[in-house]
């Protein structure tokens, strides 16, 4: 890995904790300002304890039967090695439309990244910002018919099959040791319920994302997009609202890409394959 690759990879936040996080300190909002500037967009996430996900789902006036269905699975070595390097590697199924693929770093510092890489196509910084905690990530995306996702999935194809030569690329600048798409094992499939929504007394667009384990556990979270230079606004009235609506501000906050990451490993583990 280069250096600047290290240097990135030292910057940010990681808001992956499961345990209830404080305010920002001031040498982290500091932090978040400057990222910020070199961001494309910015998404403020939070989990809902699963014990109120039907009240939020009431209060909030979620309508199930709007929902898309999704499908997705994460590569990985067995014991996560990409993940611990700051590496995501990922396919989604998407209901009626293509799906993609993508290869993401975490996390990442705008102002050290190769300006070339910044300027690729379907190359994209955002800052994904949880209660207490935040992470600037560096992703490129490729869309991808549906049957390459499935035939990888069953294991009929390679998993670089679904990666384009760009993809490739960043991912072999970026993987620790050497490692290669097709030394991945396959972590899932998660299926997923995203429903996009307006509620009718708050003017912002809201998206909820619930994911089912196969074990029967479920993360529900709530989110909202916006330009970098709407972040605090943002955040102060979508605060307020969910805050209004019942919405545990201070619950403990679980991660999506970790919780199915660790419980497709230890799966991989028990069964003798990892």
């Amino acid at each position: 890995m280069t250096t600047e690759t290290n240097r990135t990879r030292r910057s940010g936040r990681a808001a992956e904790s499961q345990d209830t996080v404080p305010a920002l300190s001031a040498d982290q909002l500091a932090e978040l300002l400057r990222l910020i500037k070199g961001a494309d967009s910015v998404e403020l996430k939070l989990t809902v304890p699963d014990a109120n996900r039907r009240s939020v789902v009431t209060a909030l006036g979620m309508d199930p039967l709007d929902a898309q269905i999704r499908q997705v699975v994460f590569f990985d070595t067995p014991d996560l090695r990409l993940s611990q390097h700051g590496v995501v590697v990922r396919a989604r199924r998407i209901q009626g439309k293509l799906g993609d693929s993508v290869v993401k770093l975490r996390p990442v510092d705008p102002e050290l990244l190769n300006p070339t890489q910044r300027k690729a196509p379907g190359f994209g910084v955002e800052i994904d910002a949880l209660p207490g905690g935040f992470v600037c990530s560096g992703s490129m995306k490729s869309e991808l018919e549906d049957p390459k996702i499935i035939d990888v999935i069953a294991g009929k194809k390679s998993v670089r099959r679904l990666f384009t030569k760009a993809q490739r690329a960043l991912f072999a600048a970026n993987a620790p040791g050497g490692i290669q798409l097709d030394d991945l094992a396959i972590l899932g499939p998660v299926n997923v319920f995203k429903l996009k929504f307006t509620p009718p007394d708050f003017k912002r667009r809201l998206v909820a994302e619930l994911w089912f384990y196969p074990d029967g556990s479920r993360i529900l979270e709530l989110s909202t997009k916006c330009a970098p230079a709407d972040t605090f606004n943002t955040a102060a009235e979508s605060k307020a609202y969910l805050a209004a609506h019942g919405v545990d501000l201070g619950a403990p906050q679980q991660t999506k890409t970790r919780s199915a990451l660790e419980f497709f490993a230890k799966e991989l583990a028990e069964s003798g394959q990892g």
